[in-house]
């Protein structure tokens, strides 16, 4: 028995945890920081390294529910890669799919969900989305920050500020986008070829020579960047990494006294003169605005893509269940289980309300692992859930009832326990493992474009059915050595009390 009392007081302990992270507002603690909320809060403290005067002690994160495009509304959007599929791997994809989910966090979409679909796209969901615009512009724009050599133009840098300028990381990528043109068919290579010569012959080439002005260094080379107001207008201060320091810290060395172009997406935002070696980092100036400085500094921060993005499809979705519908679906769920409650109350009497006990064990630990993980609830998701909890049941249903059996055949209560579980075990495992397999399946099935809402059903499914092998068995099972075997005298007397 002391074992039993042992897993009892470990139960007991996971199920005040759950308890604890399923209530609203909950605090999260600092190891378990994720997500969104591991992002404001690490840009926060960048901003405050470069600016003390930024205060962060009242980040505060919680655990909460993230809610599906189903409930919530919002935005979900298709991005197709630009460049030829033999141009980049599908580890360059992931990578611009996590740049896409950091831009997305850090607008404050925590529960927005960003994945590679097939070998060249990538989906965007943005639950509760307000300003769908300023969400596709902040996704797409590959923010191609470049510190350009304005080297020979001597006082006439200040001519190009507010101007677009051609440069050779620019023309670099046109070629890459005439190639993936090519690939689609003449059509497409003939459109893609008069647009970018359109494009080129609007930007303005180094005089010197008549060619592009050449790239020094390119976003990709910052580590950090954050937007200050200096007192009169608003500027971008930035780190470089390593690897930029290396490229930059030479080249302004050898350049003092020259100007520098700092151009973003071919707009030349400043041209200052080069004042000092800079080995670790240094200010962007020009005419911003508040939004713009702050959208800028995200854009850099988020890291530029490395794979240019066009949007494919773009799609605002309504709430299609509404408060009210999720409330009559909550309402609905809670009667569901109180009616299975119920009847194993009825049926197994005992038995049946230490399974209930274990039913509510079971639905806590979900819930926790729903805000922990975190799982996106959509209504296929919760249809997972819900299943899941039949799951449970039907586990319990199959132990009870070679409990009695084992009873009517004359066994003594313990052994009949011993043999209802022992027995049982088999095709509980068998089945849950099967049906987890299943979800598997199905969550791979989900990864195609068009069918992700079928991932959460199989997520919250799969979790359910997990959590199923551990409550069904040794929850149920502690509960049920502690309180008929504890007292066995009298429910040996009263073998009524297990639906004999």
């Amino acid at each position: 028995m002391g074992t039993h009392y042992r897993w009892f007081a470990i139960v007991l302990m996971l199920a005040i945890g759950a308890i604890w992270i399923a209530l609203p507002n909950t605090p999260k603690p600092d190891f378990l920081l994720r997500g969104g909320d591991e992002n404001r809060l690490v840009q926060c403290l960048e901003e405050q390294r470069l600016n003390p005067e930024i205060d962060c002690s009242g980040f505060e994160p919680s655990f909460e529910y993230s809610q599906g495009l189903d409930i919530v509304g919002g935005l979900r959007v298709l991005l197709q890669a630009e460049l030829p599929s033999d141009a980049f791997t599908i580890e360059e994809l992931s990578e611009t799919a996590n740049s896409v989910n950091r831009r997305v966090n850090a607008l404050g979409l925590s529960e927005a969900t960003v994945q590679v679909q097939g070998d060249s796209r990538i989906l965007v969901e943005l639950p509760g989305v307000t300003d769908p615009e300023q969400a596709i512009a902040t996704i797409q724009q590959t923010a191609l920050l470049e510190f350009v050599d304005f080297g020979g133009l001597g006082g006439r840098g200040g001519e190009y500020v507010g101007r677009q300028i051609l440069t050779s990381q620019q023309a670099e990528i046109n070629q890459q986008r005439l190639v993936t043109a090519a690939e689609q068919g003449e059509e497409a290579a003939a459109r893609a070829e008069a647009e970018i010569a359109a494009l080129e012959a609007d930007r303005l080439r180094n005089p010197v020579d008549g060619q592009p002005f050449q790239t020094v260094m390119t976003g990709a080379g910052l580590q950090a960047a954050v937007a200050e107001f200096d007192g009169r207008n608003w500027l971008i201060r930035f780190d470089l990494t390593s690897e930029g320091g290396e490229i930059f810290g030479p080249f302004t060395g050898a350049r003092i006294g020259e100007p520098l172009a700092i151009v973003l997406d071919g707009e030349v935002l400043s041209a200052p003169t080069i004042e000092a070696r800079l080995d670790t980092g240094g200010v962007i100036t020009g005419q911003f605005t508040e939004e713009e400085a702050k959208q800028l500094a995200l854009q850099l921060r988020s890291g530029s893509l490395a794979i240019p993005l066009r949007v494919e499809t773009a799609e605002q979705v309504g709430a299609t269940l509404g408060q009210e519908s999720v409330e009559l679906s909550l309402r609905a769920g809670f009667v569901g289980v109180l009616v299975v409650f119920s009847f194993m109350l009825i049926y197994y009497r005992l038995p049946g309300l230490m399974a209930g006990f274990a039913l509510a064990v079971f639905i806590l630990l979900n819930l926790a692992l729903f805000k922990l993980i975190p799982i996106t609830l959509t209504l296929p998701a919760i249809t997972g859930f819900l299943i899941s909890i039949g799951s449970a049941v039907d586990g319990n249903i199959l132990i009870f009832e070679r409990f009695k059996e084992e009873l009517r055949a004359g066994r003594s209560i313990s052994d009949s326990l011993d043999a209802g579980f022992e027995r049982a075990w088999s095709s509980i495992r068998d089945s849950n493992i099967s049906t987890i397999l299943i979800c598997g399946i199905l969550f791979l099935f989900g990864q195609t474009p068009g069918a992700s809402i079928v991932s959460g059903f199989a997520l919250t499914l799969a979790v359910g059915l997990i959590l199923n092998l551990f409550t069904a068995v040794l929850v149920t099972r502690t509960f049920l050595y502690i309180f008929i075997l504890g007292n066995y005298q009298k429910v040996e007397q009263r073998k009524w009390l297990l639906g004999v």
